[in-house]
């Protein structure tokens, strides 16, 4: 039976015999925790050389424990291993050896860290059982699977603000939301969320924690920008940390951007974490490279929620009309019509094939392979709705060679 505990090494001397791999993750990690570490081998490896340690480059020698609350015998020999751990033994020092668990006094778990929360996996001398275990460990932490809340983090901010993320929450399947958005998740009081947001994460939250459903469905009633906007200050203002979660990638058409300067002329801090945008995962998903070689080698992502005769639009459908590349549209749906006809009028050909998507990556997902003066009819005709990408060009193609049903 062993006794586990956890040491704070900091300013405090660990000496490490050895130069190889296994001294450099040891390195590291003593470095991480604020240990002086001291390395004793006659040959070091370069990434190891170039860490803050101290070095001598020689074989390992009585004496050289002195001062030392801890020691790695970490050699490829050994019998200076044994006699590393004999000498601590001796001084009442600590020593873990790399080479034979079964002959140390002190043994190096595998870790993983969430937040404040801190795992330390040992199985009886078995590294890899131990690696595998703490691997799954990690995962659930990551994907908030264990019930383990993380305590309030000091704050970044004036004394009393709390905190604002922005955080994108991929194209539908919660399997593809971040790690770090996940995390966050983990963490908030308050959740602000989108229509397009990942709903089944959110039936993961603590219970305590509040959801704001601020819809943003097309053309109903929901709240203004500039009152999500408000609703976000204030909350981080009361000293609360608050997730925004969004759809997609917040800073791809989602207004991530306006949220950010709200919090930046408050004072409230805050931090952005990507998603992965639905422009790019849902065709790849569907089966549908957005770009390919030979086929083409750029492409463009529209917001086609206004008429293009609007007199509000700026998208330049001449140069998409003429141009090679993929069309990928988001919110087109409802203007998939007058969007069609503008490419075909500026020059596209009405035979390029188009793919309209629906719930990617979800158990609800629809494609529609059609073509480009053909495929709003055909929209209508099969009751599609929002939300959906629309995928325009030769790429379309691939589909059917990747395996999937035309």
């Amino acid at each position: 039976m062993t006794y586990p505990l956890m040491l704070d090494l900091t300013g405090r001397r660990v000496v490490i015999a050895g130069g190889g791999p296994v001294a450099l993750r040891r390195a590291r990690e003593l470095l991480a925790a604020g240990a002086l570490v001291h390395v004793i081998a006659p040959r070091v490896d370069p990434d190891l050389a170039r860490l803050p340690v101290t070095i001598d480059r020689r074989r390992y020698r009585g004496g050289d424990l002195a001062g030392a609350w801890l020691v790695h015998a970490a050699t490829d020999d050994p019998a200076v291993n044994t006699t590393i751990a004999a000498d601590a033994e001796r001084l009442r020092v600590w020593c873990s050896r790399a080479d034979d668990a079964s002959r140390s006094r002190a043994w190096t778990p595998a870790v993983t860290r969430h937040g404040d929360v801190t795992v330390a996996v040992t199985t009886g001398g078995d590294p890899r059982r131990s690696q595998r275990l703490r691997a799954a460990i990690a995962l659930a932490l990551a994907e908030s699977t264990l019930p383990v809340r993380p305590q309030r983090r000091p704050a970044t901010g004036p004394p009393g603000v709390g905190t604002v993320a922005l955080v994108g929450g991929g194209p539908g399947d919660p399997g593809l939301l971040t790690v770090r958005g996940r995390r966050l998740l983990a963490e908030a009081d308050v959740v602000v969320a989108d229509r397009l947001a990942p709903r089944d994460v959110l039936a993961e939250l603590d219970p305590g924690v509040e959801v704001i459903d601020v819809g943003k469905t097309p053309y109903t009633p929901h709240l203004a920008q500039s009152e999500i906007n408000a609703l976000l200050v204030d909350r981080a203002r009361a000293g609360q940390r608050v997730v925004r979660l969004k759809g997609g990638d917040p800073f791809v058409f989602g207004r991530g951007g306006e949220e950010a300067l709200a919090c930046v002329r408050a004072g409230v801090p805050f931090e952005v974490v990507p998603g992965v945008t639905s422009a790019v995962a849902v065709p790849a998903c569907a089966g549908i490279p957005v770009t390919h070689r030979g086929i083409t080698q750029d492409f463009a992502v529209v917001s086609a929620h206004l008429d293009p005769s609007h007199p509000g639009a700026t998208v330049d459908w001449e140069a998409l009309a003429a141009g090679p590349g993929t069309l990928v549209l988001l919110m087109a749906v409802g203007r998939l019509n007058q969007v069609s006809r503008e490419l075909v009028k500026r020059g596209r050909d009405a035979d390029t094939p188009v793919a309209v998507i629906s719930d990617g990556t979800t158990d609800r997902e629809r494609v529609l392979v059609s073509t480009l003066g053909q495929v709003a009819d055909q929209v209508a005709a099969e009751g599609m709705q929002p939300p959906a990408v629309v995928v325009i060009g030769e790429v379309v193609r691939l589909r059917a060679a990747l395996g999937h049903a035309a």
